[in-house]
């Protein structure tokens, strides 16, 4: 199969100046390894595991004691890295404060939505992070304590984060626009000792006050013993009895102090999005969550002291640690909290201007939004530094990718990526030597075997398959907390091949190396014995301006039959009329196959996502499949909860009319009639 269209390459000076192919002259002129571009360079990294990832400490210079073979024992689950290694992950990034220049330059650049800017140098970081380590230590605590945060995405998050990594304790964070009961079901698993949160935010112009939230959350935490406030929303507000002042935490003038930890020692809990059941905490070390963050950002992203990275991310989504890994790199970031579509669909491109940011990491629902808003924001806005954007989340639809180089910068460099919390970080995704093909991802990343398979376990190319990790990666989990024994741990991933990794994704590999995803395999649609990726429908949906959101699930049916509903949220204004289904069907024919077209259309008031903005078609098939909502969906990691209460009523009388009596003993026909197409 020929490559799609070329959208971007680098020139040779590009390629000669990145990081990565800085990377290749380090490791021939000290390990002797010589490759000759990304290819050779990947396999090697894939081939030899341990021999890369010691490549990886050595070139970054990465500060710690490491005897020892890199890795150990290699298996999969419970690979062991670094035996005998001394690290601590916040030492690693704060290095940067010891640059000459740290006094003055900023680490992090804090923009509001009224435009309002603060910045806070490298050295400011530090001192910062040390003070309030010191007086976590004074509290109390010690290695292996949790500490539980309700914060948005604030310099100080990143101050409380580091500082909590410094001590040694464990952190998780959630976003304090999640509720009370969500973020209990989260944080109670950890049993923290420290609860550090917000007295609010401001979203979209309005200010909400979440003194109470906090107040709910502390109280069904019986093990914390000491609360931290942070005064965002009113500085100036009296902090509440029996709480603490981070502000007042963050002044001291002290020398910072970092508890070196085992490389496996626990860094943070992420939490996976509970749409069906009680989160899953996963659990990552320090050592190989900074070699992850090194390796992806530093190498495969190409940033570095003279970048600034900005991502719009909701902490409770694993992006918003991609903003202290790129710490680790020299990079700056900038923290937003406001809406990203405040004022105007292109907000954050302001905030690219407004910012000097070098790099963006984005949601492709949100670039396919303002394509479809109709905005030039190459235009209305200087983007002269971005110099790469990191789509992300979904698929990318194709007029979007062409709008990017039309409409944002033609030389950007546009990737997609795909990774996952499991690794808080990518499988596939983007380089900086390669170029780049139209709706497909550049490749996998360097020390991830990645590779497709079917069903009866053999790699498969130019066709689709389970995506499966064949070798270990130190960024693996180290554990669910928890999961005692690892049983749940090895469900999760190995349970379909012992000893290998299956993600969870449907993807296909070209001829060429590069990949192309097709959707989550527990979401697939199987359309008579043909399995069909749920992002070739959505990809021909999002070329039609018309429509908004859509959400396609698949129905097995008691006789055997399917039943394959597209619920399509139409753009202000606009109905679902007969030309409108025509042509949603005509695409998708054209886009993806005649197995494609859904059995109905349905108008539907919205589609629920999870905080991650992710669309729950696992949960949405469950309603549909008869299983009860408070079974199939968690309500509380949804974003939108509101939206789910339509759908149990659209399934309820889905199941109803599908065990009525029909003259013609159809099901399918049965549901499709009698529970009512709108759009017709």
């Amino acid at each position: 199969m020929a490559p799609c269209e070329t959208t971007w390459a680098p020139t040779q000076e590009q390629i000669e100046r990145s990081r990565m192919w800085d990377f290749m002259r380090w490791l021939s002129a000290h390990r002797g390894v010589e490759v000759a571009g990304y290819r050779e360079l990947w396999r090697w990294s894939v081939d030899d595991i341990g021999g890369f990832w010691d490549a990886v400490r050595e070139y970054f210079d990465v500060i710690g004691t490491f005897d020892g073979p890199a890795l150990a024992e290699e298996r999969m689950p419970g690979a062991f890295w670094y035996p005998g290694a001394s690290v601590n992950f916040a030492e690693n990034v704060l290095r940067h404060a010891r640059r000459p220049d740290a006094a003055t330059t900023p680490a992090v650049v804090q923009i509001e939505e009224d435009n309002t800017q603060h910045s806070t140098s490298w050295a400011e970081l530090e001192r910062a992070v040390a003070s309030l380590a010191r007086r976590l230590r004074e509290l109390g605590l010690r290695p292996g304590d949790r500490v539980g945060a309700v914060l948005p995405n604030l310099p100080e998050t990143i101050v409380a984060m580091l500082a909590t990594a410094s001590v040694g304790a464990v952190w998780s964070v959630s976003s304090p626009d999640l509720s009370a009961a969500a973020t209990l079901d989260r944080l109670r698993q950890l049993e923290p000792r420290v609860l550090i949160g917000v007295d609010g935010y401001r979203y979209n112009g309005r200010a909400f006050d979440r003194l109470d939230h906090l107040a709910e959350v502390r109280a069904g935490l019986p093990t914390v013993e000491h609360t931290l406030l942070v005064r965002s929303l009113d500085p100036s507000r009296d902090v509440p009895a029996g709480y603490l002042d981070l502000a007042d935490l963050t002044g001291d003038d002290v020398a910072p102090e970092y508890t070196r930890l085992p490389s496996d020692h626990p860094l943070w809990v992420l939490f996976s999005s509970g749409t069906t059941g009680s989160p899953k905490g996963i659990v990552h070390g320090h050592g190989g969550m900074l070699l992850e963050a090194l390796k992806g950002i530093g190498l495969a992203f190409d940033l570095g002291p003279e970048d600034r990275y900005y991502v719009a991310a909701n902490t409770s989504w694993m992006v918003w640690n991609t903003l202290v890994n790129t710490l680790a790199t020299g990079a700056s970031v900038v923290t937003y909290a406001g809406s990203p579509t405040y004022g105007r669909p292109d907000r954050q491109f302001d905030v690219l201007d407004r910012t000097g940011a070098t790099m963006f990491a984005v949601g492709a629902a949100y670039l396919s939004l303002v394509e479809k808003a109709g905005l030039v924001p190459g235009h209305d806005w200087d983007l002269g530094r971005l110099r790469s954007i990191m789509s992300t989340g979904s698929p990318l639809p194709a007029s979007t990718w062409r709008w990017v180089h039309r409409d944002v910068k033609p030389d950007v460099h546009l990737g997609s990526d795909s990774g996952g919390t499991d690794i808080c970080s990518g499988f596939l995704g983007s380089n900086p030597l390669d170029p780049v093909h139209l709706g497909e991802l550049q490749g996998p990343l360097l020390g991830v075997a990645v590779e497709a398979r079917g069903e009866d376990g053999a790699r498969v190319v130019g066709e689709v398959g389970e995506m499966v990790i064949t070798r270990p990666m130190p960024s693996m989990p180290v554990s669910f907390w928890g999961d005692d024994d690892g049983a749940r741990y090895r469900e999760a991933y190995f349970e379909k091949w012992p000893g290998v990794w299956a993600h969870g994704d449907w993807i296909s590999e070209t001829d060429h190396g590069t990949f192309v995803v097709h959707g989550r395999s527990d979401a697939t649609l199987n359309r008579d014995g043909v399995r069909l990726g749920s992002s070739d429908i959505y990809a021909a949906v999002d070329e039609v301006p018309e429509i908004q959101a859509s959400l396609v699930i698949g129905v097995e049916l008691p006789d055997g039959g399917y039943y394959m509903p597209l619920f399509v949220v139409p753009a202000d204004g606009v109905t679902l009329d007969e030309t409108l289904t025509d042509e949603l069907r005509r695409r998708i024919r054209a886009r993806a196959s005649a197995r494609h077209v859904p059995d109905e259309i349905i108008t539907a008031p919205a589609v629920p996502v999870t905080h991650a903005n992710k669309r729950l078609e696992v949960p949405i098939k469950k309603l549909f499949s008869g299983i009860p909502l408070e079974r199939a969906v968690n309500l509380g990691s949804v974003a939108n909860p509101d939206s789910v209460e339509w759908y149990a009523r659209r399934a309820a009388a889905f199941r109803r009319n599908l065990h009525a009596d029909a003259p013609d003993g159809d099901p399918t026909s049965r549901a499709t009639t009698r529970a009512g197409n709108p759009s017709r």
